[in-house]
């Protein structure tokens, strides 16, 4: 049985006339696409992903994934994030540059397709009080609708209703970009993203699962998996350094705290 607030989800975007959606292919924005998908068809809404270092190849796999089991519309395009110094010094308020140059390079395709509604993935947990999304600001100066959160949907409904339309992806960690990983201050460069990307690449390889984030400190990789798995790290911590090493990290420690979403912010502001 759907979820009424899915329902409410596919009455809200069937008035769209069309639809471009920034689209990650994390469970907010996949569930998006495949809604969008059904009720606006084929020839009225894209997928659009914003390529760059900072996504991951294996989150880019997923998209792709789910976009053609869905037969999603896909189209991708270069982002050049990266190259804004502003964005590259790393700031806490590092998204609203990212969000500036992803929006302005998908308005152009929707403008060129003639599309009118560009929209993302946002829920409504992402906008509530206190939420750190500097990324938002970006996204509203753009007159960038979303869905989701415009009719309440939280993350716990988000899921539910990707479960029901049967998305692989349904109880997927969270994976934000993988610049989310860098401390900030610390300079962002294509270099560091791959380190990160392939340090937590080698820890699922080696049979973690669930919320993981290596933390990139300059020289040092700071392990948060969430409390059952620290453990598990802490027996294979020489097989780790060894690798961690191999990539250029100067040295590993495991957050004896375990993951928690915001951990570098609270560092860089006392929280």
């Amino acid at each position: 049985m759907s979820p009424p607030v899915l329902d409410r989800l596919r009455r809200h975007v069937g008035e769209f006339p069309s639809a471009l959606l920034g689209y990650s292919g994390g469970v907010d924005s996949a569930l998006l696409a495949v809604v969008l998908r059904q009720e606006l068809g084929r020839d009225r809404m894209v997928a659009v992903i914003g390529r760059s270092p900072s996504h991951a190849v294996q989150q880019l796999r997923v998209a792709r994934d789910v976009a053609a089991r869905f037969d999603i519309p896909l189209h991708e395009t270069a982002t050049h994030e990266l190259e804004n110094p502003a964005y590259a010094a790393n700031p806490t308020n590092r998204c609203y540059y990212c969000k500036v140059e992803l929006w302005g390079r998908l308005a152009a395709v929707a403008r060129a397709r003639g599309l009118a509604v560009i929209c993302d993935g946002t829920n409504a947990d992402d906008v509530a009080p206190g939420e750190h999304r500097p990324g938002r600001g970006a996204g509203v100066r753009a007159g960038i609708r979303s869905p989701l959160a415009e009719i309440g949907m939280t993350k716990a409904e988000v899921r539910a209703s990707a479960r029901a339309l049967e998305l692989p992806l349904w109880d997927a960690p969270a994976a934000p970009c993988l610049s989310s990983r860098v401390q900030y201050g610390v300079r962002i460069t294509a270099a560091r993203l791959r380190q990160v990307e392939d340090a937590e690449s080698f820890l699922r390889d080696l049979g973690v699962t669930g919320d993981l984030r290596v933390r990139h400190h300059g020289t040092r990789a700071r392990i948060e998996v969430t409390p059952e798995w620290i453990p598990f790290v802490r027996q294979r911590l020489d097989e780790v350094r060894a690798r961690f090493a191999a990539l250029g990290f100067g040295s590993v420690e495991v957050d004896p705290g375990g993951y928690r979403r915001g951990s570098l912010l609270a560092a860089a502001t006392g929280g």
